[in-house]
């Protein structure tokens, strides 16, 4: 299976180009596509934009460590192709829009001071210059005002014009006078009809899902099928994960059914390798070398463990002495009681039993420190360690590696099963927490009886259920745990070091398997529940505006069915479609859907083309036009919004 790496998004800034420029001259027309998305600008008469770039901008916050001749050197506020690292800016990302609608002037302004400054524009005090601009369908009259407003009076343009996106793509496609646009936007989705070169206003349909929520939704899946690369998967990388591997399923029922097949998955999944810090592997080590690298750490994990037991004994010996103190204060006749409750003891009775026990445990911790294999000759300890790695006479080899394993593994699980029971006593109304209290309590209990507490040394294993650190278990099993994995090492060709087994899998450990998620994402177009929304898909809105129509009017529609927006770039949307459409026509009913040449450039091109033409020059909104009628005033034409005027009353509430 081939694996991908992880693609980020690259961004070039844009540079500032010559004005004017030759081939379009001082007359040309500032074509600008102002999407909710992408942003596209550039004069007409040209193939491509001049500028592509995301519709934001960034404020970084200001760091008070930085003194302000440093600051200064900084840009204040970076806009569209400035933003190299969107992701590291995340949090001051700013946008014009309200879903598809622009609502906040004060960011589209400076938007606007980006497109002129990088077309290079140095007029003063204006940009002597008409302006094609989309907008959305249905603009709201008081949003267009204000964008009307903003053009006129800041930049003192010459005229201004309004076209919809998914009408100029239309055009810009040659589809002719009828048919059904399915514009997919970044924000939402429109059905337009239109018959006779004109849409049809009263039936347009809009559906709330886009792009947007797509990437989103994608982006929330991937994260809680690997919490562990939180941080890595980001909105930017799931953006680029569904443009390059995200398709609508021809059945989506079937397709899960398929995804569900191990075979299939392993056929169809998408292997991301995400950026990590490889570990360079140490070279190989000859088994003398191995022996006595491991021979030398056994030795100082006992160095260690003496030198913990050598702290152990000298706290016993503070304690003891301390207690003595106490015991010689009380056959004196003098008030112990301060110290007694220093200590956590009750009366002289108990303090007596502390100093047995302290004197017990002193002296089997000095007899462990003075035996053979704790503190004898270093021959001695050669000697014990050849006796370590050599099989018992009653055992075969095989046998022995056997059992070591099952010994190795029962440390193992005795550890996390320890690590577990630390975590759970951590918390409340835990097993483990509760079985602490009961044994605590029940110790409580038998204080009114004969308190005999100690005499026994079985008595003392009550504290390892209570213990939460249990070091010396910890030491014990950590030794046997050298000495295994020692022996296993020599003896065992089937045993592999767990840190080089680990270091080898790394770059499988941040691998994402984008599999059933390349469908899931984009069938939330067709079908909204899947993210809770309420609203009918995509299928069951053209279905609804379809039965809107007369038969003779309805096949003019489906006959020429036209995909255009960001996500028609998505594979599959086509196909996915036509079955859909196949399922709700009548038996053999014939329809065609085509997607635009390019989804995502076809309103730009369609707006170009459109500056050529007559009804451009009619559809102009001059400045004397502006003065006279105001800014929400609009001229129709065939690629634009139909005007609305605001009623007077409502007009006289807005502006008071």
């Amino acid at each position: 299976m081939e694996i991908s790496p992880i693609e980020d998004l690259k961004i070039i800034p844009d540079i500032v180009q010559p004005y004017p420029d030759p081939s379009v001259g001082r007359e040309g027309v500032i074509v600008i596509d102002n999407g909710s998305f992408n942003c596209r600008a550039g004069w007409m008469l040209k193939e491509k934009p001049a500028l592509v770039f995301r519709n934001i901008l960034a404020k970084p916050r200001k760091d008070r460590n930085k003194k302000d001749i440093e600051v200064a050197t900084v840009p204040v506020t970076q806009i569209g192709n400035d933003i190299v690292n969107i992701e590291a800016l995340r949090l001051q990302l700013r946008t014009q829009f309200d879903r598809n609608v622009v609502t906040h002037y004060n960011v589209q302004e400076q938007i606007f001071d980006y497109i002129f400054t990088k077309l290079g524009i140095n007029s003063e005090n204006s940009v002597p210059h008409k302006v094609m601009i989309t907008e959305c369908l249905f603009n709201p009259n008081y949003c267009r005002s204000l964008m009307s407003e903003l053009l006129f009076e800041c930049y003192d343009i010459p005229g201004l014009s309004y076209g919809v996106d998914s009408l100029l793509s239309f055009h810009s496609n040659q589809r002719g006078k009828s048919g059904l646009i399915i514009a997919t936007g970044y924000h939402t989705t429109h059905v337009v009809p239109v018959l006779n070169g004109r849409m049809v206003v009263e039936n347009i349909r809009r559906i709330n899902i886009g792009g947007s929520h797509m990437i989103a939704f994608l982006h929330r899946c991937l994260q809680l099928k690997y919490t562990f690369h939180l941080n890595a998967i980001t909105l930017s990388r799931s953006e680029v994960l569904l443009h390059k591997y995200g398709e609508f399923a021809y059945d989506y029922m079937e397709a899960l059914q398929n995804w569900a097949c191990l075979t299939y998955y392993n056929q169809n999944v998408k292997k991301i390798q995400l950026p990590y810090n490889q570990t360079t592997a140490a070279p190989a080590l000859t088994t003398e070398q191995k022996f006595e690298k491991k021979k030398e750490l056994s030795k100082r994990l006992a160095e260690i463990n003496a030198r913990r037991r050598e702290e152990r004994l000298a706290q016993d010996e503070e304690l003891l002495m301390q207690l003595q103190q106490l015991e010689e204060s009380a056959e004196d006749g003098e008030n112990i009681r301060d110290g007694l409750v220093e200590h956590s003891i009750k009366d002289v009775g108990e303090l007596k039993r502390m100093i047995a026990t302290v004197n017990s445990r002193i002296e089997k911790a000095r007899q462990k420190m003075n035996a053979p294999c704790a503190g004898g000759s270093q021959s001695q300890l050669q000697a014990d360690s050849d006796k370590l790695l050599q099989p018992p006479p009653n055992m075969s080899v095989v046998e022995w590696v056997e059992e070591t394993r099952r010994k190795r593994d029962a440390i193992i699980e005795k550890r996390q099963a320890r690590r577990q029971r630390k975590q759970d006593l951590a918390k409340r109304r835990t097993a483990a927490a509760q079985e602490r209290m009961r044994i605590i309590s029940h110790l409580a209990r038998k204080e009114k009886g004969s308190d005999d507490f100690g005499m026994r040394d079985e008595d003392w294993d009550v504290y390892k259920q209570i213990s939460r650190e249990e070091d010396s278990d910890n030491e014990n099993d950590s030794e046997r745990l050298v000495e295994y994995d020692i022996i296993l090492k020599q003896y065992d060709s089937t045993y592999e070091d767990p840190l080089l087994t680990m270091s080898g899998n790394a770059a499988e450990l941040y691998q994402l398997h984008v599999g059933v998620e390349r469908i899931r994402a984009p069938e939330i177009l067709f079908q909204p529940s899947i993210i809770g929304s309420y609203e009918a898909g995509l299928a069951e809105t053209i279905d609804f505006v379809l039965k809107l129509f007369p038969a003779e009017q309805r096949g003019c529609l489906v006959n020429n069915i036209f995909l255009t927006g960001g996500c028609a770039k998505i594979r599959g949307l086509k196909d996915r479609l036509s079955r859909e459409m196949r399922e709700m026509l009548p038996f053999e009913s014939r329809f065609e859907i085509e997607v635009a040449r390019e989804p995502v450039l076809d309103a730009w091109n369609g707006a170009s083309k459109f500056c050529l033409t007559e009804t451009f020059r009619q559809s102009l909104i001059t400045r004397p036009m502006y003065e006279e009628c105001g800014g929400e005033y609009l001229k129709e034409h065939v690629h634009g919004n139909v005007y609305f005027p605001t009623p007077k009353d409502c007009g006289d509430q807005l502006t008071g």
